[in-house]
C-alpha cells in the first residue's frame, strides 16, 4: 500500500463520458443514464484498500441520503486484477450485495476512465453538478484509519449542500488520501 493523494482535477471540468459494466447486474451503463437530477458523485474505490474499507459503511449511508436529494452515486474500480484479484468483477459483485449498495459498482478494466478523471487513489471523490461540471473533488472528511477523528463526511456533505443551494464551490478543498490505484504495468499515469 502506498499512501497517495488526489490529483485535484480542475473545478469546472466537464465529466468525461464513459460506458462500463455494472458488476452487480452485468449491464453496460453510461454516465448520462446514471447522472443524478441535481448532481452526480463519482467515487473511485476498490474492495481491498483499508481506507475504503474504513469508510465503506459511511459511503453507503451517505449515498442513500444524497440519492433522496437528487444526487446519485457511481462507484468505479479501476484496479488491475493482474495484481489484485480481490478487486475484480466477481468480488465487486459480492461486496455490493453484502453491503447493499444503492448505486452501481462499475469495473474499469482498461483503466481509461481512471485516466480520464485523473483518479489517483482509493477512495477518490468527484462531485459534479447537474450540468456535469466538477464542483468538488477531494476527501470525504478528515478521518483516517490512523487517527481518532470521527467519520462524518463533513467535507463532502458541505460541498453537496452548497451545490444544492447553487452556492459557489467551497474554496478550501482538501485531497482525498488512500491507496494508489493499482495500474497495469506500463499503464501508469505519465
Amino acid at each position: 500500500m502506498s499512501l497517495t493523494a488526489s490529483n485535484m482535477l480542475p473545478l469546472g471540468t466537464k465529466a468525461p463520458e464513459f460506458e462500463l459494466v455494472n458488476t452487480v447486474d452485468g449491464k453496460l451503463l453510461d454516465l448520462k443514464s446514471l447522472a443524478g437530477e441535481h448532481g452526480t458523485l463519482i467515487v473511485f474505490m476498490c474492495n481491498h484498500c483499508p481506507y475504503v474499507v474504513y469508510l465503506m459503511e459511511a459511503i453507503v449511508s451517505f449515498s442513500k441520503e444524497m440519492e433522496s436529494k437528487g444526487i446519485k452515486t457511481i462507484a468505479i474500480s479501476s484496479n488491475s486484477v493482474n495484481t489484485h484479484s480481490q478487486d475484480g468483477p466477481a468480488e465487486m459483485k459480492k461486496l455490493a450485495r453484502l453491503k447493499t449498495f444503492s448505486f452501481p459498482y462499475l469495473f474499469d478494466a482498461s483503466q481509461e476512465v481512471a485516466h480520464a478523471y485523473q483518479a489517483a487513489c482509493t477512495p477518490d471523490f468527484f462531485l459534479f453538478d447537474k450540468a456535469l461540471k466538477l464542483y468538488y473533488r477531494g476527501r470525504f472528511d478528515a478521518s483516517r484509519p490512523t487517527n481518532d477523528l470521527p467519520i462524518n463526511g463533513s467535507d463532502l456533505r458541505t460541498a453537496c449542500e452548497s451545490m444544492l443551494k447553487s452556492d459557489p464551490a467551497p474554496e478550501k478543498q482538501y485531497p482525498s488520501m488512500g491507496c494508489n490505484i493499482k495500474w497495469h504495468i506500463g499503464n501508469e499515469p505519465k
